[in-house]
């Protein structure tokens, strides 16, 4: 028999029907490897896995909690409550959703990711987490994001250039947040140090960030339009994102899950959508990356 055995093999050899062991696999609870697209086990590996007691983890995955983490977004927010779902959710950043999602702690990771040089950080990110074999990334939504300013601008600031030099507050974003490493990226394009830049606090939510501007403890920040017209807000906009919903693929079909799908194709959703402003849910529901 060779070193390295088929799902078939693998499965006869462990005495597990396929289905079982091709889930176990995509959880990450049989030592393998996928190459070309397909499964393959290690037999000395398979062997110490079974001398080290480690059959007890058997009986399947557990399931994650109904928590969407990651990034936060009014519309998100909304449709979760709306679609009756009892989907929570834990704003912790698009980064930070990841890395719970690849610890089981939430269902799904809400990201809207940006790198230096990338046309497409989501996909790339995703595409390359290491330890997750079975994931789906669902697109939600394209956004405008842009520096948000006072009520009727008062500095005047007509370009991002603008801002950076005229030594006003940044309210920054949590490490890892898709607004941080939107701010990172262009400040990087125009020469700018983002760390240097006049910082008020760190904001958890554009919502959070809105807020301060109002009570005038910061000066500017980066989130969507949408929140920039809640807020009553100045806006001068940078670009459009991808916003984007990771998950494994075994979840997917979980009731709260199937609920909150079909609310995202409702017409109420996309009214909603169109009152907020600055969001394009034309492509909402596409599967964009499936491993």
């Amino acid at each position: 028999m060779s070193s390295y055995l088929s799902t078939e093999e693998a499965a006869a050899y462990l005495g597990l029907k396929e289905r079982k062991l091709y889930d176990m696999a995509a959880a990450g609870q049989v030592p393998c490897s996928k190459v070309t697209g397909k499964w393959l086990f290690p037999r000395a590996a398979l062997d110490r896995w079974i001398e080290a007691g480690m059959s007890a983890a058997l009986p399947g995955p557990v399931a994650p909690p109904a928590i969407i983490g990651g990034s936060h977004d009014p519309l998100l927010e909304w449709a979760a409550r709306r679609s009756g779902s009892g989907l929570a959710l834990l704003a912790v950043g698009s980064e930070a959703g990841l890395e719970r999602l690849a610890r089981n702690e939430v269902a799904i990771a809400a990201i809207h990711l940006h790198a230096p040089g990338s046309a497409d950080a989501n996909l790339e990110s995703v595409a390359t987490m290491p330890g997750l074999n079975d994931l789906v990334m669902i697109h939600f939504s394209r956004r405008e994001e842009g520096l948000l300013l006072p009520p009727e601008n008062p500095r005047g600031i007509k370009t991002l250039a603008d801002a950076f030099a005229s030594g006003i507050r940044f309210g920054h974003r949590q490490s890892g947040a898709g607004a941080q490493l939107l701010l990172a990226k262009l400040a990087r394009e125009h020469g700018v140090d983002v760390d240097a830049l006049p910082r008020g606090p760190a904001f958890e939510t554009g919502q959070d960030l809105a807020f301060a501007l109002r009570a005038d403890t910061v000066d500017c920040g980066i989130a969507t339009r949408a929140v920039a017209e809640a807020h009553g807000l100045a806006f001068l906009p940078l670009a459009w994102e991808n916003f984007d919903l990771v998950m494994r693929r075994r979840t997917y079909f979980e009731p709260a899950q199937q609920a909150f799908w079909e609310f995202l194709r409702s017409a109420a959703f996309r009214d909603h959508a169109a009152r907020l402003g600055g969001i394009d849910v034309s492509g909402t529901g596409r599967v964009r990356f499936n491993r």
